[in-house]
Order: C-alpha cells, then structure tokens, then sequence
C-alpha cells in the first residue's frame, strides 16, 4: 500500500531582510522571476512529486500570499485527498498554550497537528516555503523509508564561511547525522573538506510517531523549544532518534542530465537580484523551461507581451530578457531584465538590469539601472534610478551594499 505523505509548507516567514520588498507582504509572497511567488517553487516540488496533499501554514502579513494561493493553487472539490490549504495561526491549542500565534516552526506543525492526525499521514514532509530550488520529494522518502530514519534532513554543502546562517550537519559514512548546530558562529567543516560545511536547507520528512513524540516532548506545556533547528533536531539527536541527511546533490530531477546543485535562500536584497539576474543569463543555474517539471503559478487572464514601434532611434526591443503577459515595450529598449506582468516601458525609455514587478510604467526617455521596482509605480518621464546612488538615498530609496536600488510598492514621485 502507497504510504500517505502529508505536506506541509512553512509560509510564514518575515524577510525582513527583504524589506522593502516584505513591507506589504510575507516573504513566500514576493514575486520571482516574472510571473512567480517564491512560494510556488515549493508547491510545485510537491505536485511534481505526488504529493497532493498540502497544508501551507501562513502568519506574517498574509494576505498576499492568501490571494495567491487561492486564486492560482486549486484542485477539484470532490478528490478528498488532493487539496493545497491555507492554515493561519488560529490558536487551536489555546486551553493548552493561552493567546499565542506560532512562536518558531515546530510550534506551527505542534498547534495544528489534529491535521496530520485527520488526514491519518504515515510521514509527514516539512518543507520551507521561501527558498528557490527543485528537489523530488518523492525520491527523499524512498531514501527515507529505505534506511528506515525517523527524521531525514535534506543536506547541502557550502562554503564554511557562508553555513552560519543555516543549521550544520555532522554524519558518519552512512550519512547518519551525528551533530546538529543551528546557526553557531564558527562552523565546522567536513571532515576531510575544512573548508566547507553540511547545512540543513531546513526541509524535512518525519516519521510520523517521531515526530508527534518530538513535539510533545519538546513543546508541551513550556516555554521554549519552538523551532526545528534549535531545538527538536538536537533534542532527538540527544534522545536517539535516528536522523539521515539527504542528499540534495543527488535528487534526480525529470528531465534534467546535470546534477542537482541550485538552491537559493533570496533572503537578502542582494541575494533576490543575483538569483533574478540569473534567470536572464544565456545558460541559466535554475532551468525555468523544464516541460518534465513544469513550474505552475496563479493565472493570469493577461493578453500575450508585445513591442511596437520600429524606426530610427525609437524601437520597442528587449535583449536577454524574460516578461510575463501584459507587458508591452513601445518605443523603449530593455536589457538583462525581469519584467513582471502589464508593465509598460515607453519610447526612448532604458531598463537594463532590473526587476520591475506587476503593473509599473517607465516613462519616456527613463533610465534605469540595477533597480528592483515594486508593484503599482508610475515612473515621471526623464527619470533616472541607478545611476546616483545620492540622489536614490535622497528619495528615501533603499540602495543595497552592492549598489542595487529598490523601489517600494505604489511609490509616488
């Protein structure tokens, strides 16, 4: 009998290293890659896998992320076992734990585990919502159920300067974790590879029993031992659970011959551009036009893109660029960028570089450069963004470290 996996997507993340870009919105909302939310890489994960069966537990500034998922995310009504579903912090435990939202991610999972017990899961994958990346879930729990662990952690190696953001993993040959350290300053390294560290991508299957024990245990009645990382994951090392790291290099991917090496926090500004600039490149890290791994998103009734106007110094052109429905270039030139859907870029305008989400109109003779434009902004004919880092400050734009501006949603020049 096919094992019943439940999935559930933590969705509830601030990003406030985002922001502007989370002043409005959560972090698995944010618009990426032309037509897409961040949240829609891991939905899409689990529909590509089989597992049809989907809680997206939400929180922070929610409702964009809300209308996303109900607008785009639907399945039909009368597959009982086929549902992809919003869960708010609703206090479900309140007589137990008073007023509290979720305080950390395994708190999210513990308020609502009367789901996992009604949908009667055998595993259940916890998966974050707000990184970019492709992994078949499917072959994580073969592996899972073959070595017979009660928790798997999906595993990737990085640079030990960089792993302090992220949990860290030490295994033995078998690939059985031996040590987990969320978020130390100092690292280790891997045995043999000083230089590099083994970092949870905070994705993770449990055993269903496990995982209701870790919980209660962890959880119940107290007041830390919120989150996964600083504290279940060690507790059932200390308890011992049997925990496998997984692989991610070795995720096969239909359709796909190279190995599976892209994943992507975007968790800062800078991080978001580089990840978008990526997209745009002749041979893209992340392959948006798999057919064997299609990446679905909310549609849009948008009309198709279109460039007008071509004669001497006025033609609607775009180079190395991606843009969704909608978007119609007249008269200007684009270069190097994402551009979102019903954008509107006129004659004599340049945007190069940049990402301009839904709904923005460049004005003629604009120049833009490495600029994240927002939702809803009119840009006045013959501005310019990008080029004086001062004069951006000075408009009370955001200008990241390595220069990039961004302009926030519905911004009035």
């Amino acid at each position: 009998m096919k094992p019943r996996v439940l999935g559930m997507i933590l969705a509830g993340g601030q990003g406030s290293r985002l922001a502007p870009l989370t002043q409005m919105r959560s972090k698995p909302a944010v618009p990426f890659g032309s037509k897409y939310r961040i949240i829609d890489f891991a939905i899409n994960n689990f529909i590509n896998s089989g597992v049809f069966s989907v809680y997206v537990l939400t929180q922070y500034k929610a409702q964009s992320l809300t209308e996303h998922i109900q607008r785009g995310w639907r399945f039909g009504t009368f597959l009982s076992d086929y549902f992809i579903t919003l869960v708010p912090a609703q206090m479900y435990r309140y007589e137990e734990l008073g007023a509290v939202w979720y305080r950390g991610t395994a708190d999210a999972v513990y308020q609502n585990m009367h789901l996992i017990e009604n949908y009667d899961a055998d595993y259940v994958a916890v998966f974050s919502g707000d990184h970019i990346y492709k992994m078949n879930v499917e072959h994580m729990l073969e592996k899972h159920i073959e070595s017979r662990a009660d928790i798997s952690i999906a595993a990737y190696p990085m640079p030990r300067s960089e792993a302090h953001r992220f949990g860290v993993m030490q295994v033995d040959t078998r690939s059985r974790v031996t040590e987990f350290m969320e978020k130390v300053a100092d690292p280790p390294g891997i045995p043999g590879d000083p230089d590099t560290s083994l970092t949870s991508m905070g994705n993770y299957i449990f055993s269903r029993r496990a995982l209701e024990e870790l919980l209660e245990a962890s959880i119940s009645g107290k007041e830390d031992g919120f989150d996964f990382g600083h504290n279940v994951i060690p507790r059932a090392l200390a308890d011992g659970y049997h925990i496998q790291a997984y692989d991610f290099h070795r995720n096969p991917i239909p359709g796909q011959s190279a190995p599976n090496l892209y994943w992507r926090d975007v968790g800062t500004l800078d991080a978001y551009f580089e990840a978008s600039m990526d997209l745009v490149s002749v041979n893209p890290e992340f392959d948006i036009y798999n057919p064997q791994w299609p990446l679905r998103t909310s549609s849009e009734f948008s009309p198709p893109a279109k460039f007008v106007h071509e004669s001497d110094g006025r033609k609607g052109q775009a180079f190395n660029s991606i843009m969704a429905g909608g978007t119609i270039i007249s008269g200007g030139t684009v270069r190097d960028s994402v551009l979102g859907r019903n954008v509107r870029t006129h004659s004599y305008s340049l945007v190069e570089s940049c990402v301009v989400f839904d709904d923005v109109e460049v004005g003629r003779h604009s120049h833009l450069r490495r600029v994240i434009v927002d939702k809803d902004v009119t840009i006045p004919p013959g501005t310019t963004i990008g080029l004086n880092p001062q004069q951006d400050r000075d408009r009370g734009f955001t200008v990241t470290e390595s220069g990039v501006v961004v302009v926030p949603k519905s911004y009035v020049f």
